[in-house]
Parts: C-alpha cells; structure tokens; sequence
C-alpha cells in the first residue's frame, strides 16, 4: 500500500504567507480535489507535493520517504505532475514526446523495450490521442497539447498523479474523459490530486476534496460536507443552488455576494 502524507506545510516568500499549516494523509485508491479561489494556493501546494518548491516548514513523505529525498528517476517512476497550462518548446513529433515519459525506466538502454512500448501504447489508447501521434506537439491546439501531456505522464505510469487545472483547456467531451481517466487511475489503486475550479466536476469525480482560501486549510471531507452552502459564500462570495443527483450533487451559482 502506498500513502502519501503532507505534514504542516507552510510557504511563504519575501511579502506574504502563501500557505500555511496544510495537513493531510491520502491511500491507495483515493481522489482528492483541492479547490478554492484563484491565488487560495492550491498550486503552490501541488508543486511542493511535486518537488518543484521547497516549503518554508513542513515534509511530503510517500511511505515515509521524504519526497525531497528521493532518487530522481525514482521519484518520477511514483510521482507524476502536470501543470497548470504547460508548454513544449521543442517542436518535437508528439510519439516522441509521449516516448520522453519511459526515461525513468532506461536506465542506460538507449532504445525502447517491449514494456515500455505496451506502457505507451496503453497510455495512448486511453487518451485518444493515436491520431495526434504523427503531428509536431508545437502545432497542437492547447487542449490537444494537454492531451499529449497527460498521455506522457500516463506513460510513465506514477503511483501518485498530480494534475493542476488538467481539463482547463479541453472541451467538454474530452473534460469528461480526463476526469474518467484520472478516477479510472485512483479506482485501480493509484493515489490522484488534482486542482479543479469546476465544483461539478470535482463532486462527481473526487472521494475528498479540500477547500482552501488566502492560503488557509477551511474544510476537507466528503463533497457533500465540504460544498455546503455556508462554505461556498464564505470562499468564493456566491449563492448556489444544489440539486442533489445520482449520488453526487450539481452546483448551479445563481448569485454573486458583493464583497
């Protein structure tokens, strides 16, 4: 069993406090969403998850292992990280930027083997991004260069996914076929944290979420428990409407609250 662990995080910079104090533990085979306004510092906590900030205070183990401490190659064989609008600058064919996800499992091969070309060949089919494989990832659409991203993390096959914002650019068929793919991943075991503005999608697809505002931890639990009304007009300043359905609930923002 795998567990991750975020122990009293806190980061701050020069002028401000940008997080602090973020506790929690996740298992195999759950999905958490962080949600919160723009600048609450849901992605700042995903970097430091990632590896990609040093926290001012405060640890992110995986099985007790200190993140921060692990081998590379190591790290990115159990963590997987894809970031808020993330950019490829090397007109590269996207096969081969898919391909770029097995260097972890090299290890001095210079070519790919046979568990590495099923691992891609598995990642692309279930990203549907077969017919993008012959294209230039610098000539993709946003939403199609997303694609091609998560299609390379998938590759890598990380125990623990970290997606920042990843149905932010896709329309709606492929939003829905994100999210199915990332709780396809935690319902096989994997471990998925993912930062969603869309609170539909977050109530469907999440077993947690974790409500975050000006840095501060409000609320983590159930979607039920952490979208109530009450949290919702103290974070992001709406009246809602909420319709319970099929097991999860639909959010319909009816009314801004002046602030």
């Amino acid at each position: 069993m795998t567990q991750l662990r975020v122990d009293n995080i806190h980061y701050e910079n020069l002028t401000q406090v940008i997080l602090r104090d973020m506790n929690f533990t996740l298992n195999d085979g759950q999905m958490l969403g962080l949600i919160g306004p723009n600048g609450a510092g849901k992605s700042t906590l995903l970097k430091i998850i990632a590896n990609l900030l040093v926290p001012t205070q405060g640890v992110c183990t995986i099985d007790d292992y200190c993140i921060r401490e692990l081998e590379v190659a190591k790290r990115a064989m159990q963590l997987g990280y894809l970031a808020q609008g993330a950019e490829v600058h090397w007109p590269l064919k996207v096969r081969r930027v898919i391909e770029l996800g097995r260097l972890p499992y090299l290890k001095g091969r210079s070519k790919l083997n046979q568990e590495d070309n099923e691992a891609i060949r598995r990642a692309v089919e279930q990203t549907e991004v077969a017919p993008l494989l012959d294209r230039v990832i610098t000539t993709l659409s946003e939403g199609e260069r997303l694609r091609v991203l998560l299609t390379r993390l998938f590759a890598t096959n990380p125990q623990i996914i970290l997606a920042d914002e990843p149905i932010a650019s896709l329309d709606p068929y492929h939003q829905l076929h994100i999210m199915e793919i990332l709780r396809e991943h935690a319902d096989n075991g994997g471990i998925v944290i993912t930062v969603l503005h869309d609170l539909n999608h977050a109530a469907r697809f999440c077993d947690e979420l974790m409500l975050i505002n000006k840095g501060e931890f409000v609320e983590m639990g159930t979607p039920s428990q952490v979208l109530s009304n009450k949290n919702i007009e103290q974070v992001y300043s709406i009246k809602t409407r909420q319709i319970p359905s099929q097991g999860t609930l639909t959010i319909i923002p009816e009314q801004r609250i002046p602030r």
